[in-house]
């Protein structure tokens, strides 16, 4: 209140204090369920069990193991790390001594993961041994090494160990009855995470406590979510703190059942044996499970919801999946809103609709979450709201208390993001005139394939590395699978006698995998009068391929 106006009644005597004001944290949901339901199965992985009591205890245990090491408020904790306990519990131990937990992408090649490590001034990297080799290269290019914690999960008999300790000898150091603490303001940081930005080296977006709380209490209100629900954990964890499922299924004293690899099979068999009842992933798992093999498909006798971002599903694979028995909600959102804050959400009135105008409408990203305050497709110069006409296009923008606090260590980039008081998103879309907003095109040359981000300048700089490459310009093509894969136009110097087979050799020494160009096409570069490669007309060769 500003000092020169009075308080009123209703401000004297009325301030906050211990009891009647506590910071919103996940780590209290946590708390609270093990309290109620300590005896309930929280966590399923292959063979092995527990219970709401043990998770809690272990979680406390990483917490208190790593406090005795050195590790306090403000320090960084990275994990590399599929769907496993280990990857759970860490949210949670990692933030109970104040700590910030950064979920590295296991799909990253050794050069950006050391960036990240360092950028993220890393005191301590818990990784599976799955990934020693690519960890190990990250190793070498760090000036200061982090603390190393294998996790040797016993669904893997490969790869090597690489630090001081084994996460289980790590959690038998700690108590299980340690006195964690709630975070003395819901702001302070909960986790970071890195996206790919269109230009120069991946952005950490940092979350808060009082946003992932509050995103964690906007799943269940978006799916309904019932108490005990079980949770199959194919959306990779470290991919915005798992949309905030592990704050979410917690909440709802539900069970989560961790998958390492995500295989039609594997999930097949996980909700015909554990009765799951949720499941989060991009298009391109509702299209592996639609295309599965007569053999590998089970069938169960209860529906299974399923929220699917990033590109809406062609109308054969939703009716596919509804054969099944799956019923598809279609959500939007980026790393810098903690997963999805827009939903499809669904009007009892649209049920007897034909397939393909069920599909139209699903196709539609939709209206804001319930706990998120704002959502407008506007003119970002002019901060006005476009017409609700279907037609005029517009930056797609956010506010309210699932936002990110910021980019870290890069005020600039900060600011540029929430510029007139809105985050923007970079979508290029259109408002309906029922209010629903639909994507039409990315303003940044973001190509996201099977629910990841793909900086196209990254696979041009890559491109531009190879001796025989005059110009390069990498586009998204649409994909069966996997929604968009990167295409690269290419021109080679004069007289160059490289083939395509050599510029792929090239870009997989210098790529995670999931970013090679799947597409190459030799030709010279589209440009405008001022030299500027055209784009868009790139886009329309890509798409008539």
């Amino acid at each position: 209140m500003p000092a020169d106006i009075a308080p009123s009644k209703y401000e004297r005597d009325l301030d906050r204090n211990p009891a009647n004001h506590q910071p919103l944290t996940p780590l209290s949901l946590l708390e609270r369920t093990a309290d109620v339901h300590p005896d309930r199965v929280a966590v399923i992985h292959g063979d092995q069990r527990w219970t709401y009591r043990d998770l809690y205890a272990r979680c406390r245990r990483l917490a208190s193991a790593l406090q005795a090491r050195g590790i306090g408020r403000g320090d960084t904790v990275s994990i590399m790390a599929p769907n496993t306990p280990a990857m759970l519990e860490a949210h949670y131990g990692v933030p109970m001594i104040g700590a910030v937990l950064n979920e590295l992408n296991i799909r990253l090649d050794a050069e950006a993961l050391a960036f990240i490590l360092t950028h993220a001034e890393t005191r301590v990297l818990l990784t599976d041994r799955e990934f020693s080799p690519v960890i190990r290269a990250a190793l070498d290019l760090l000036d200061t090494k982090p603390l190393v914690i294998d996790i040797d999960d016993p669904a893997i008999t490969h790869g090597d160990f690489l630090g001081e300790t084994e996460y289980e000898a790590l959690l038998a150091e700690g108590d299980p009855d340690f006195a964690w603490q709630m975070p003395a303001d819901e702001w302070e940081s909960l986790s970071l995470g890195y996206t790919s930005g269109t230009t120069g080296d991946p952005k950490g977006v940092v979350y808060s406590h009082r946003g992932a709380w509050m995103n964690g209490i906007n799943n269940i209100l978006t799916w309904d979510l019932p108490k005990g629900a079980v949770y199959l954990w194919t959306l990779p964890m470290f991919h915005c703190s798992g949309w905030c499922f592990p704050y979410t299924m917690v909440a709802a004293a539900g069970t989560q059942v961790c998958l390492r690899k995500v295989e039609a099979k594997a999930i097949f068999d996980a909700i015909a044996s554990h009765h799951v009842t949720h499941l989060c992933g991009a298009p391109t798992v509702l299209s592996l499970l639609v295309h599965a093999p007569d053999a590998v498909k089970r069938s169960f006798d209860h529906t299974v919801h399923m929220m699917t971002a990033a590109s809406a599903p062609p109308s054969s694979v939703i009716a596919g999946m509804e054969a099944m028995g799956f019923e598809i909600t279609h959500v939007y959102g980026l790393t810098e809103v903690y997963g999805p804050v827009v939903v499809c959400e669904w009007k009892p009135e649209w049920d007897e609709k034909p397939l393909e105008e069920r599909a139209r409408i699903k196709a539609r990203q939709g209206v804001r979450y319930t706990l998120q305050q704002g959502l407008m497709v506007a003119d970002p110069e002019t901060m006005e709201p476009v017409p609700a006409d279907g037609r005029t296009m517009g930056e797609v923008m956010m506010r309210g208390n699932i936002t990110m606090k910021g980019y870290l260590k890069n005020k600039s980039a900060t600011d540029k993001a929430f510029a007139g008081g809105w985050f923007h998103s970079g979508d290029l879309g259109v408002t309906h005139p029922d209010g629903y907003i639909e994507l039409k095109d990315r303003s940044k040359d973001i190509i996201i394939s099977g629910g990841e981000n793909i900086s196209s300048i990254e696979v041009e700089e890559v491109l531009y590395g190879h001796p025989a490459v005059l110009e390069a310009a990498v586009v998204a093509r649409p994909d069966e699978k996997w929604g968009e894969s990167p295409c690269a136009f290419v021109t080679l110097k004069p007289d160059s006698t490289a083939t395509e087979a050599d510029i792929r050799a090239h870009c997989e020494k210098h790529l995670a995998r999931f970013k090679l160009p799947k597409t190459f096409i030799f030709t010279d570069l589209p440009k405008t009068s001022t030299g500027k490669v055209q784009k868009f007309v790139l886009r329309e060769k890509a798409r008539a391929l």
